[in-house]
């Protein structure tokens, strides 16, 4: 072999032997937990004063189970607070009519299914969505569905945006929660605000909220599911909505 060729045959084999800039990952440098471009999101449509919300509802294997002192089954109760959390909905809409509120309806398992597109507040079509979620089976894809939720805001035309989450269990397949709430709460540059009610488990898990000025409400029974999505909705959703007009 020629000393050309031994030196050109080193440099091939050097280049093979050097991770590639991005560390050999198959996301470019600089990309985020859903394997986007860490860039700041943008809506699709544009926005003006009111406030989305997407509503994601775990419907994994242990919703099935009972709720703890009760009869019904956890996801059962579960649909059934949400409807009633919504109500306060049309009270704020006739005291404020300038004031839009869209609502979006996501369940998940091992992957996440979309019942009702972001749209304006409408009790039929919440009820009519609620009514078609099917039974809990599968695994727990939180992060995926937060990955979904992030999504749906940005079709609202809403600039006040939330999601809400309610579980009762670990992440099992997707990426990790904790992740991608860091994620959304980056490149939203805090605009996303996540609430979580951690229904029967431990809420530790969910402790990273507090880091990204999120809520984190724990509840055992239906009452306390019911009170803690009242609060959430009423004292965290609907208030900061008004909170942005003065």
């Amino acid at each position: 072999m020629t000393p050309g060729r031994l030196i050109a045959l080193v440099f091939v084999c050097l280049a093979a032997a050097i991770p590639s800039c991005d560390g050999g990952s198959s996301r470019s440098r600089g990309s985020g937990s859903s394997g986007e471009p860490e860039t700041p999101y943008k809506p699709t449509v544009s926005e003006t004063f009111g406030v989305a919300v997407t509503i994601l509802l775990d419907t994994s294997g242990s919703m099935g189970d009972r709720v703890p002192g009760g009869a019904r089954t956890k996801d059962a109760a579960a649909r059934d607070a949400i409807e009633s959390m919504l109500k306060a909905t049309g009270e704020f809409t006739a005291a404020h009519p300038d004031r839009k509120v869209r609502v979006a309806l996501m369940h998940f398992a091992g992957s996440v299914s979309v019942d009702l597109p972001i749209t304006d507040y409408d009790p039929a079509k919440v009820q009519e969505a609620l009514a078609l979620i099917p039974s809990p089976e599968g695994r727990t894809a939180i992060g995926d569905s937060l990955a979904e939720a992030r999504r749906e805001l940005y079709r609202s035309g809403c600039m006040s945006k939330h999601i809400l989450v309610i579980t009762d269990g670990e992440n099992t397949t997707g990426v990790e929660p904790e992740d991608m709430a860091r994620e959304i709460h980056r490149r939203s540059d805090g605009r996303v605000k996540l609430h979580f009610v951690a229904f029967d488990t431990d809420p530790e898990k969910f402790r990273f909220l507090e880091e990204i000025g999120g809520t984190l409400l724990s509840a055992r029974g239906e009452t306390q599911l019911e009170a803690a999505l009242k609060e959430i909705y009423e004292d965290k959703i609907l208030a900061e909505e008004m909170a942005e007009e003065e």
